[in-house]
């Protein structure tokens, strides 16, 4: 962007740029209102319906076959069309998908509306993440990223509470319709955005950039590591998602699931504010090796809970993690990415989350039969564990080198900048 600068140490935007980041700002916070609302509240809702523990699993891990299925598609989309485009097919499933629960029953139904739910974030975290690092300057990108992310804590502050308290005060129709009408709200501010960078549209006419294909992209290490980091956490999401809330009635604990979110929300929130810049100046490695023990420390303080008071601590602990792991892994792989192949890296990298998410409902509400939910939290904790392990040991060009940048003492040698 020819006129953004850095004028003593603050940045200068466009005006135009700065429109565009306010309404994707906007979009982006109604739109993971829209998402959050229902995440303490399906899981009873299918149980209410008559689903079983391993059909609640079931029914919450479709979310992300919706997303493996159109991940690829849509990162092409958003390289080869248009970033904007893929945002508006994410707020509007996000807008429509919730009026599906409200005449939907079986369970077949349901995990197919969850299926058809999960294209929402598909497209949705693909067009935003790469319009964000699109405008964002190359010296602040961890920074813009870490602001215009401060839309997750936000909405998963007011999205789950909020869910709680209408699925305790009113009817599942009216949940059900309060997300409906935040998934369109965020497709009409969408629509208001200007996407075109004139500096990416300059590089990428200049051929200043190559394009590498799926398969190239898939076996450079640089991008591999990352998504099987981000394949562990989506486990350990999975997990967290699928089976607070029936953990908490098995404790028999009065305590309201959304709170656990809103906590999370505000530690992530907290977090967020400072650490894009620290990632810019410190380096992404350092911070990512703290999101993970931070995930850990959550991982098994849930396991151990018996009071409200340890559930809101991991609360805290898990939001830690998630503020700072999300944003620096989204600044780590731009780094290692060319802007015309972004679409495709998101796509590919965040596939390892889904993945993670895919497979936690189904197999470890399996392993639950046998393990109980307590069990399954300690298993969590040991996802966690191991996805400290891989990055500390593999997330730079050799052991040596990955232990420094894991440490904040060795550069990022796959970095393309």
């Amino acid at each position: 962007m020819p006129e953004d600068s850095l004028v003593n140490g603050s940045l200068r935007l466009e005006p135009t740029v700065k429109r565009n980041f306010a309404f994707l700002f906007a979009a982006g916070l109604l739109f993971w209102i829209s998402i959050t609302l229902l995440l303490p509240t399906l899981p009873a809702y299918i149980q209410d319906v008559g689903g079983t523990t391993q059909q609640v699993g079931l029914v919450m891990g479709c979310f992300a076959i919706g997303l493996l299925a159109s991940r690829t598609w849509l990162g092409q989309v958003a390289d080869r069309r248009s970033r904007k485009l893929v945002i508006l097919i994410g707020s509007l499933v996000a807008g429509t998908a919730p009026i599906g629960y409200m005449f939907t029953e079986s369970i077949g139904g349901l995990a197919g509306m969850r299926a058809f739910h999960g294209i929402s974030i598909a497209a949705f975290t693909i067009g935003y993440s790469a319009l964000v690092v699109d405008f964002a300057p190359k010296e602040h990108r961890g920074k813009m990223i870490g602001y215009m992310n401060l839309a997750v804590p936000l909405g998963m502050g007011i999205g789950p509470a909020l869910g709680g308290y209408l699925q305790a005060n009113t009817s599942y129709e009216l949940l059900f319709g309060v997300s409906a009408v935040c998934g369109c709200s965020a497709w009409a501010l969408s629509s208001q955005m200007q996407e075109v960078s004139p500096q990416d549209k300059h590089k990428q006419k200049s051929g200043l950039e190559k394009s590498r294909s799926f398969s190239e992209l898939m076996a450079n290490s640089a991008l591999l590591v990352p998504g099987i980091v981000l394949f562990m956490i989506g486990l350990v999401f999975g997990t967290l998602v699928a089976f607070l809330p029936l953990y908490v009635r098995e404790l028999g604990i009065e305590f309201n699931v959304g709170l656990f979110y809103t906590v999370v929300a505000i530690a992530s929130f907290s977090v967020r504010i400072v650490m894009g810049r620290v990632s810019d100046r410190y380096g992404r490695g350092i911070l990512i090796t703290i999101s993970l023990f931070f995930y850990i420390i959550s991982m098994f303080l849930l396991a151990r809970a018996d009071d409200s008071v340890t559930l809101l601590m991991a609360g805290f602990a898990e939001g830690t993690g998630a503020g700072i792991l999300i944003p620096t892994v989204l600044a780590l792989i731009s780094d290692r990415s060319y802007s015309n192949e972004r679409g495709r890296v998101y796509a590919l990298c965040l596939g390892g989350f889904d993945v993670g998410i895919a497979l936690a409902g189904p197999i470890l509400g399996f392993m639950e039969s046998y393990l109980s939910y307590q069990g399954v939290f300690y298993i969590a904790t040991v996802l966690a564990a191991i996805a400290f392990v891989i990055f500390i040991t593999c997330g730079n060009q050799n052991l040596t080198r990955s232990l420094g940048f894991a440490c904040g003492q060795e550069k990022d040698v796959f970095a393309l900048d």
